[in-house]
């Protein structure tokens, strides 16, 4: 598998880049985020690492550009600034993942695998047909990536959708915080479980605020569910 390693830090994307390869990946470095645009336009990644700070097309910019040119590779973003406003930031940017500087070998290693089994969504269950799960009214296709609801479209950012899927494929079920992170991020540890609740709130403005009845509800002290009112 192939991944690009986008940082301006020499040291590190020469460490990043041994790491991938002991491990038989191939790494490719760009020294900036203009030259891995470049890169990511002409060349087939199976994932990519970037970081957020660099010349050029920053990292977000760079998730940004991505995303709105239809580039679905899976993406971790790394980041010297730890809080929860930047993480979020990162991941509504387009990111699938984040890991704060500085980090542990084995840790990054860890999130690349989990971003190369998962890829980009959540598995449909098999009784989805034609991957178009239809539930109280919102329909979401995981092929064309498109959600409705009662016949309305739905723009989502990729998390937004991996996260309406989750909650949809455990409908009227209590999910806890660390059920969703763990399933929709592809982890449970080291990251601030008030990720959840923004990203919860961001999908109640654009599936429940237009509309006459909520679906997504919270349950006090255990998580949430996706039901009827």
């Amino acid at each position: 598998m192939r991944i690009l390693v986008a940082d301006d830090e020499p040291a590190v994307a020469t460490l990043i880049k041994r790491t991938l390869e002991d491990e038989g990946y191939e790494a490719v470095i760009a020294p900036d985020g203009t030259i891995a645009w470049d890169y990511l336009q002409r060349f087939t990644y199976d994932a990519a690492i970037i970081d957020v700070m660099m010349p050029g097309f920053n990292g977000l910019t760079l998730c940004r550009m991505c995303r709105d040119g239809g580039l679905a590779l899976p993406i971790l973003l790394l980041t010297a600034l730890g809080t929860t406003d930047n993480i979020v930031m990162g991941l509504d940017s387009g990111a699938d993942d984040y890991l704060t500087k500085p980090f542990k070998v084995a840790e990054l290693l860890a999130r690349v695998r989990s971003l190369l089994r998962r890829g980009n969504t959540v598995p449909v269950q098999p009784e989805a047909a034609n991957n178009v799960t239809i539930l109280f009214g919102v329909s979401l296709d995981t092929d064309a990536k498109e959600v409705t609801r009662d016949g309305k479209k739905i723009e989502l950012t990729a998390t937004e959708f991996r996260l309406l899927e989750y909650l949809m494929l455990n409908a009227k079920r209590v999910v806890t915080r660390l059920d969703i992170l763990e399933k929709v991020w592809g982890y449970n540890d080291q990251m601030n479980t008030k990720v959840v609740d923004v990203y919860i709130n961001y999908l109640r403005r654009k599936v429940d605020n237009d509309f006459n009845a909520r679906l997504i509800h919270t349950v006090v002290g255990m998580g949430y569910i996706f039901k009827e009112e």
